[in-house]
């Protein structure tokens, strides 16, 4: 603000003229809007493509406020999928507006405040939903909640904030873009040298088959690594042998290395070993007996160092409820013979998996939902005092930041105990799920600074505004003071650390530097035959949040933008003139910074006559379907406009596809798409004689057609031609 009042009037007056001029058309946001909730409700109707609907009721809730539909799916599919802790700006705006939406209303705001670690935010919500709900037991709508589920979110948030008020002293670090991708990566297993890792992704590149499940992602594969001079190589597919064109995940990996144990879907769910072969390949996956191997579901196991017990959690009949954990030993054969339950030390009513024993035989962890967790799976440690009597001592929670309300599952330790191994969604991943590797942090300082932003909620749960009053009721700077102190008298090492960490945020140095330089953004437009510049409408607005970019326009051609946004950042420019066919580009710039910086761009626009052609560039494709995805939105009603604007025009709509897959299906694909663009423009009221449609297939790429994500995802595009004006 301060900066802002320190602009020359008459340019403040100019900037908020030129905003005027080119703010977005308000009736068109809803309609958009709209349209973007229909195509996430066809998306549901036919797939289970969550992560797509998702992004189509996120960007539709984006573009209309007060769409209150579009706000309340957004909510429940980021609870459903990813970013659940940012439901909850979506969920509050149905609420402000319509607080009997949905019977459950209060109950999908208390999940989002949950996932966020606000817990007391999400208790009071909790209680709200839990008063309703327990007035109305007659109630039986789908959108019911029972009270015990919610009295076990309330006790998790409570166990949450006494978890979170004790951070253990981990350091989490990504293990790397070797073996994580942007997709889901998950259920890590490593020999004894840890220099080989076994994991179990969704990603597309390298996946066996290249199938594609019901919720429109890659059927899970194994995949594998190798460390050499401290360093992973790329992780490679495990192979054909032992993955298939359905779901295959590994489970564990014997010390050497020798032996995987897998799932696989089989038989309502059974575990499987593979054994690796002298020249590395590996053997095809055979079941394990019977005895172990039920008609009901096999999850999870884990074998002790020496092979003679094996830990597994199954679903079948005579547990104590959901998901129990069994062991199972060998008898003097050697074969796998008596199965025993744990027990109720271990096992509870809900659901126990993931077991994994560690190299001493006597130390097992394992996830739990029923245990004293932070609501979601709970990763526990129990260790075995008797054998024969399957005797164990109380489970402990390994605690946060290990443990979080969501699910956490599949851990695994080093052979020393003293390195763990798991996946997680955490900020600065790579994209889903990623697999971290974790030590014990000799500086465990930093922690409570997170821990109080995450707990400030308690007093703004009332007020509407909650999230927003969260960030400036900061209590950090009072822990933090405490805690930096107390090092300079025990710990003269750390002493010097910390005593650097404060120059850097000192104000009095810092605040010249800090005094952004906004980006020169200048945009030159220019007839692509003549190279002679053209006055014409140019907007420039955030790629994802839509935020218009203020211009000045410079005459000749030429408009200034003023880019401040202190993270890089991809913007969408488009420009439009009578005559010409409309221009959308994408450009990714950098974060202002305290340097000046100008960075200059240069347009051409093509007249609109016969065989002119253009690629629309932003419309783009998910791999393997003729599903729009949300970005193609402001353009398709460019297109739309265009087409209205010059009634006489006629154009071919060619659709084009990567090289993945049979040239057939490729070509039908290609087609499908086009006639995408072509049934969206109908039902906008284009006529249908003047969209002529075809798909070329993978015959004519624009971009490298290897495995690199851009150039694939280039070729999946549209272009038009104009056949007549």
């Amino acid at each position: 603000m301060t900066k802002q009042l320190r602009l020359p009037i008459f340019l403040a007056v100019f900037l908020s003229a030129a905003l005027t001029a080119i703010s977005q058309d308000l009736p068109q946001d809803k309609k958009t809007a709209a349209d973007l909730v229909e195509q996430g409700d066809l998306i549901m109707a036919e797939t289970k493509a969550m992560d797509q609907a998702r992004e189509m009721y996120v960007n539709a809730a984006n573009f209309d406020t007060t769409n209150v539909k579009a706000n309340f799916q957004a909510g429940r599919f980021q609870v459903e999928t990813i970013g659940k802790e940012l439901a909850v700006k979506y969920f509050l705006r149905v609420y402000r507006q319509s607080p009997n939406y949905q019977f459950d209303l209060e109950y999908w705001i208390a999940r989002s405040y949950h996932f966020g670690l606000k817990f007391d935010a999400a208790i009071d919500f909790y209680t709200r939903y839990r008063n309703k709900a327990s007035k109305r037991p007659d109630y039986k709508g789908k959108d019911f909640v029972p009270v015990k589920e919610v009295d076990r979110f309330i006790l998790a948030c409570k166990n949450g904030k006494e978890f979170v008020a004790d951070p253990k002293p981990y350091s989490i670090v990504n293990i790397g873009s070797e073996i994580n991708s942007e997709f889901e990566d998950f259920a890590p297993v490593l020999n004894d040298n840890e220099d080989e890792i076994v994991f179990t992704t969704r990603r597309q590149d390298g996946n066996t088959y290249e199938n594609v499940d019901v919720d429109n992602k890659h059927f899970e594969d194994i995949f594998i690594s190798t460390k050499k001079g401290g360093k992973w190589a790329s992780a490679k597919n495990i192979g054909p042998t032992v993955n298939t064109k359905f779901h295959d995940s590994n489970l564990t990996l014997s010390p050497d290395g020798k032996l995987l144990f897998i799932y696989k879907d089989d038989n309502g769910g059974d575990i499987f070993e593979s054994r690796q072969n002298a020249d590395g390949s590996w053997g095809t996956p055979t079941p394990l007996p019977g005895v172990i191997n039920s008609s009901y579901r096999e999850s999870s196991v884990s074998v002790t160092a020496d092979g003679s017990i094996l830990y597994f959690a199954s679903d079948r009949p005579g547990g104590y409820g959901g998901s129990d954990i069994y062991m199972c030993t060998k008898d003097a054969k050697g074969e796998w013979s008596r199965v025993k339950n744990l027990g109720t030390v271990i096992n509870t009513d809900v659901d126990e998996d993931g077991p994994f024993i560690a190299s001493d035989a006597q130390t097992l962890y394992f996830s739990s939902e029923g245990h004293k967790g932070m609501g979601g799976f709970d990763v526990f440690k129990s260790t075995l005092k008797n054998l024969e009597r399957s005797e164990w001592t109380e489970p402990e929670n390994i605690g946060y930041p290990i443990n979080t309300p969501d699910d956490d599952i599949f851990f695994t330790t080093s052979k020393d105990g003293k390195r763990y191994y798991y996946s997680s969604v955490r900020d600065g991943g790579l994209g889903y799920s990623d697999i971290y590797i974790i030590t014990a942090s000799e500086v465990p300082k930093k922690q409570p600074d997170v821990i109080a932003k995450k707990e400030e909620p308690k007093k703004e749960e009332p007020k509407k505004e909650e999230p927003k009053k969260e960030e400036p009721k900061k209590e950090e700077p009072k822990k933090e003071e405490p805690k930096k102190e107390e090092p300079r008298k025990e710990q003269p090492k750390k002493e010097e650390t910390r005593k650097e960490e404060p120059k850097k945020e000192q104000p009095k140095k810092e605040e010249p530097k800090k005094i952004i330089q906004p980006i020169r953004y200048i945009v030159k437009i220019i007839d692509a035959e003549t190279k002679q510049p053209l006055d014409s409408k140019i907007r420039m607005m955030g790629l994802r949040d839509k935020v218009v970019v203020g211009a000045i326009d410079q005459g000749g051609g030429v408009t200034e933008f003023s880019i401040k946004s202190t993270t890089a950042k991809e913007y969408q420019i488009t420009v439009e003139k009578d005559g010409y066919i409309f221009q959308s580009v994408n450009a990714k710039l950098p974060a202002a910074t305290a340097e000046a910086k100008t960075i200059d761009k240069t347009i051409e626009m093509r007249k609109l006559v016969v065989n002119a052609v253009s690629i629309l560039r932003n419309i783009y494709f998910d791999f393997q379907k003729a599903t729009f995805r949300v970005e193609s939105y402001s353009e398709l009603n460019r297109l739309e406009t265009m087409m209205k604007q010059n009634p006489a025009l006629q154009v071919e709509i060619s659709g084009h596809a990567d090289y993945v897959g049979s040239k057939a299906f490729n070509k039908t694909l290609s087609l499908r798409r086009a006639n995408a663009v072509k049934s969206f423009l109908t039902s906008k009221g284009i006529d249908t004689r003047r969209i002529k449609t075809v798909g070329y297939g993978e015959e004519r790429p624009i971009a490298s057609n290897d495995d690199e994500k851009d150039g694939r995802e280039l070729n999946r595009r549209v272009e038009f031609k104009v056949l007549g004006n």
